[in-house]
């Protein structure tokens, strides 16, 4: 039985710039081999049950040789998977995607190409240069630096000064200072426009803009290194002009999300819209409890900590054949706008979303609005190891509260960069801190007073603060408000 293989360009390293279709693809595979320029975002939506396979190569070193790589595509086809290869950029510009399928075809393996965004034009785009302009130029040309087996670069200069185009050099990092003079030889003036772009369309790109004259002199001085672009031509002019990317408020910063995978992966797509490297480490998993449905009839009211907790009751409640009837007159409360929304996704209307969120203030606002009085039955549907305060408050005026756990909370090891590496780090429960603490127990880290901890309310900043860390909090206990809160940090 055969299977088939999808060359997939994943573009220069923007997750966004992943094609729908090669999103899609990806998500199927059995099989992924990719490449070391393919982004850590787009790496993250890999299928957890593939098998990886990293053949990644660098400037001068190819760990994997590309007929080993030709024969992995064909050995994982002919034993009937679903193979993606993984290229950055497109697979066909400077991509030896030709050359891989070539083996398939002698074989007769189905094969299909993804195209992916070029790095030549994504790149120059991040930095602000448009490599056409009709008041610059007329054309634009793509060209390999990257020298032959022979060690020759083997370029036309002089054809190249002639087009009068903006010129665009992939993989010539290491062959700049030649290309340079190269066209400088040939006639291109010494103060022609000239840029130089790493890790381009990535939250740690650089830029600089020099001419052909002092490019070479650019590149060693900043320690340039791959992947980069050269740009030559009069539209690199405008890069400062139209520089988007590198204003974009928290590009350059970087942050460490620890929240479970879904929150997690939520708050750091906000973050990257907001150009900052981001960092998805989560250090607890929930996971759904087999639990019993209890008896609501008797409750007066009942309160939901988070929209996790709300999805996994109802999953349990539809189940059972039952819906949103189960609660009739039975008065809601939610922690938190988002828990709020989850409710709202069955059809229910909370009754009370306390502005802020703590023990007291919970008990107290559920007492004073009449949902809940001395003798009455309350019902948390919460994590098996919920924070007890609430509890104990309810009890104290007089409520009876009920206590059902929907779901648990596991931690999972932190084995991420040094947490005062970061610009900030995010703790979206006190679970997650205490998780994250004996992860970097074992390390021996114990720097936590340079760690800036921004924290989504007062218990896991609690938690945080008893560490030691420097302790901020969101204005509200929500995703969005933890992204606000890091915009206006650093605008």
């Amino acid at each position: 039985m055969k299977g088939k293989v999808y060359l997939i360009g994943a573009g220069p390293g923007d997750p966004g710039l992943l094609t729908r279709k090669g999103e899609r693809v990806l998500s199927q595979a059995d099989v992924v081999v990719y490449d070391r320029l393919v982004g850590d975002g787009i790496l993250a939506m890999m299928p957890a049950g593939a098998e990886k396979i990293n053949v990644g190569k660098h400037a001068g070193r190819h760990p994997v040789p590309q007929h080993e790589i030709n024969r992995i595509l064909l050995e994982q086809a002919q034993a009937g998977k679903m193979v993606v290869r993984l290229k950055g950029g497109d697979c066909f510009l400077f991509g030896r995607g030709g050359e891989e399928l070539e083996l398939l075809c002698e074989n007769h393996i189905p094969f299909e190409v993804v195209p992916g965004v070029p790095s030549p034009i994504a790149a120059t785009a991040y930095a602000g240069i448009p490599v056409t302009h009709r008041d610059f130029c007329a054309s634009v040309h793509f060209i390999t630096g990257h020298r032959r087996e022979n060690g020759e670069l083997n370029l036309d200069y002089g054809a190249l000064v002639r087009l009068n185009g903006t010129l665009v050099f992939l993989m010539s990092v290491a062959t700049c200072g030649e290309i340079a003079q190269g066209l400088l030889d040939a006639g291109m003036s010494p103060d022609m426009d000239c840029a130089v772009i790493e890790n381009g369309t990535r939250p740690n790109q650089r830029k600089f803009i020099a001419t052909v004259g002092t490019i070479a002199a650019a590149v060693e001085e900043n320690h340039v290194i791959s992947p980069a672009l050269i740009v030559v031509g009069r539209v690199c002019s405008l890069s400062d002009q139209f520089d988007w990317f590198t204003s974009a408020p928290l590009f350059g910063r970087r942050i460490l999300v620890t929240a479970p995978a879904a929150s997690g992966s939520r708050l750091g797509e906000k973050l990257r819209a907001l150009g900052a490297d981001v960092t998805e480490a989560p250090v607890i998993e929930t996971v759904p409890l087999d639990f019993e449905l209890p008896d609501l009839s008797g409750c007066r009211a009942a309160v939901f900590t988070s929209a996790f907790g709300v999805r996994t009751f109802f999953g349990r409640l539809l189940a059972a054949g039952k819906d949103a009837r189960a609660f009739g007159g039975v008065r809601l409360a939610a922690i938190g706008s988002g828990t709020a929304a989850a409710l709202r996704e069955f059809g229910l209307i909370p009754d009370l979303v306390p502005g802020t969120y703590n023990a007291e203030e919970l008990a107290a606002a559920m007492v004073s609005s009449g949902m809940a009085g001395r003798g009455d039955r309350a019902a948390l549907l919460r994590a098996q190891e919920g924070n007890p305060v609430l509890a104990e408050k309810l009890r104290e005026v007089g409520v009876l509260p009920a206590e059902v756990p929907v779901y648990e909370t596991r931690p999972l090891p932190y084995e991420g960069p040094a947490p005062d590496s970061f610009d900030y780090v995010t703790f979206t429960s006190a679970s997650g801190v205490k998780s994250f603490l004996r992860s970097c127990a074992p390390g021996g880290f114990d720097r936590f007073s340079k760690v800036r901890a921004l924290c989504i309310g007062p218990q896991t900043a609690a938690a945080a603060a008893g560490a030691g860390m420097q302790i901020f909090q969101s204005n509200q206990a929500t995703l969005d408000s933890m992204a606000d809160f890091l915009e206006e940090a650093f605008s």
